[in-house]
């Protein structure tokens, strides 16, 4: 039976990724018979998604082994002790990941043969023996969480000292809100390259990033969009940091179009053109972010062209970005477009597998934790989402890690993971028009009608914010789906994002309905 079992499993390796056969093959116990195979999986979350998603690979392994077609093959998946899919840790697992389970210790021999705590009265010896061996990693993971809160305390200080320091031309120009510019240290930018995982759906977005922020560069403007979450404000301020390191006399600024128009607006009321004109105009390098947000604002737009056209003719340096492509942008001047252009213009996708093991091990090694291979190459797999999904989930895991005072492992990681597993495989069109239907009330005609309704509309605006996030479909193809034009599709994710940003009781309102819905369709908390 063992030789039988074996066979399968080098079947599987065949046909499987290492990591996902590491991750859901490995740990099973088999039970091999005439007619098929009897698997025992660690616990309920691992046998309910190998039925859910493995069944036929199995048969398929198992079948040359027995002799038997794949159809005929009997696969059969239980939890050990049959236990169902609950908040409570399984007991039994697998003793390959017992050997690297624990998130915090410095060395091996610091590291427990298990984590389990246990849940009875009846072994006080074993509870002190587990509050000895967790004092260590406790210590460190309330280091991290105290590293935190004297990291924002940190932060304020060093904002109070660059208020004090305002004059001082070697400090970095942010943004400039009143007549006098403010200032702030290098050392504030949040993000850097050196914390980038790079890889070959980033790589020219990072290769023009760093040109750019090089003085001696040849690119001297850049546009980057991507979908939300996969880095372009981590690239924007690497830039800027870099170009502050260089040359620490450099004015640089860095903020999004809404601010932009904001403070238009507020010159425009007090009168203060010139001085707004001459803010921008004398900055060496300026980030802009989320310039689709000018869509539709005429006199903006203007304004935004002057800047730009004044820094670009004495060689200023621009950086933009937006959640779209300059192509797919409507209702904004030629012209600005055009300079959108007129240097490197790149996107940033989403991450490879690889790389999202190598974010997940750089983001826990930022907490001083030790992200075990196996719960690594677990998150890796099943979240593939952008790179903020990733790290909440790894903050979620570390967060409870803590609160039980265990180590990370994968009975732990599973039951995390079941808020955000299902996003890897991200709902279809179908399933989001129904769940938008549920939550607002509507149906499927009057979704897809010419309404001007207000739960027309914002039905419509949230299944396009969805789709876009969710899904692979073009903004032409989800408009399609409504016999609309690709540009109702981005003035509909632009006026949802707006006013998620605002948190407005609209924006609340549909922040609410989008959680509910993306909860419902297995796509995250």
């Amino acid at each position: 039976m063992r030789e039988q079992w074996s066979e399968i499993s080098e079947n599987l390796k065949k046909m499987l990724h290492s990591g996902v056969f590491k991750v859901w093959i490995a740990p099973l116990q088999a039970q091999v018979h005439a007619g098929g195979l009897l698997l025992t999986a660690p616990n309920a979350f691992v046998a309910s998604w190998l039925e859910g998603k493995m069944l036929s690979t199995l048969r398929e392994a198992a079948a040359p082994v027995l002799g038997l077609d794949p159809a005929s093959v009997d696969v059969r998946i239980t939890a050990a002790g049959d236990t169902a899919h609950s908040s409570k840790p399984a007991a039994n697992l697998p003793a390959s990941d017992n050997r690297n389970n624990s998130a915090f210790a410095a060395s091996p021999a610091q590291q427990p043969a298990s984590f389990a705590l246990p849940h009875n009265a009846e072994a006080p010896a074993r509870q002190a023996d587990t509050a000895e061996q967790f004092a260590h990693s406790s210590s460190i993971l309330n280091a991290t969480f105290s590293g935190l809160a004297a990291n924002a305390t940190e932060a304020a200080s060093r904002q109070d000292t660059a208020a004090q320091q305002m004059a001082r031309p070697q400090l970095q120009a942010t943004l400039p809100i009143s007549s006098t510019p403010a200032y702030r240290l290098a050392t504030n930018w949040r993000y850097s390259f050196a914390d980038f995982v790079v890889g070959p759906t980033n790589n020219m977005a990072v290769a023009a990033a760093q040109d750019v922020s090089r003085s001696s560069g040849c690119v001297r403007t850049l546009f980057m969009n991507s979908a939300p979450g996969l880095g372009k404000t981590h690239l924007a301020q690497a830039v800027g940091r870099a170009i502050a390191e260089e040359r620490s006399g450099a004015r640089v600024g860095y903020l999004t179009a809404e601010d932009f128009a904001s403070r238009f607006v507020a010159a425009l009321r007090t009168h203060d053109i010139e001085n707004f004109k001459t803010r921008f105009r004398d900055l060496d390098v300026l980030l802009l972010e989320d310039v689709h947000f000018l869509q539709g604002k005429e006199k903006m737009q203007d304004m935004a062209l002057a800047v730009v056209k004044s820094l670009q003719a004495k060689g200023g340096r621009v950086i933009f970005t937006s959640s779209f492509s300059p192509r797919e942008l409507q209702r904004v001047d030629s012209q600005l477009v055009s300079h959108f252009c007129s240097g490197i213009l790149t996107d940033i996708g989403r991450p490879t597998e690889d790389m999202r093991r190598h974010i997940l091990e750089r983001k826990a090694k930022s907490f001083q934790v030790l992200l075990p291979d196996s719960v690594c190459e677990l998150l890796a797999c099943r979240l593939d989402g952008d790179v903020r999904q990733m790290e909440s989930c790894l903050n979620s895991l570390i967060f409870k890690a803590r609160l039980l005072n265990c180590g990370l492992n994968l009975d732990l990681a599973m039951e995390v993971l079941s808020q955000y597993a299902e996003i890897s495989c991200g709902p279809d069109m179908p399933t989001i028009v129904r769940l938008v239907c549920e939550s607002y009330g509507l149906n499927e005609r009057q979704l897809s009608s010419r309404s001007r309704r207000k739960e027309c509309v914002l039905g419509r605006n949230t299944v396009y914010y969805l789709a876009r996030k969710h899904t692979e479909l073009t903004l032409e193809e989800i408009g399609e789906k409504f016999n609309r034009r690709h540009s109702t599709v981005i003035k509909g994710i632009t006026s949802v994002e707006r006013e998620l940003s605002k948190e407005t009781s609209l924006g609340r309102q549909i922040a609410r309905a989008v959680k509910l819905i993306e909860r419902n369709a297995g796509m995250g908390a």
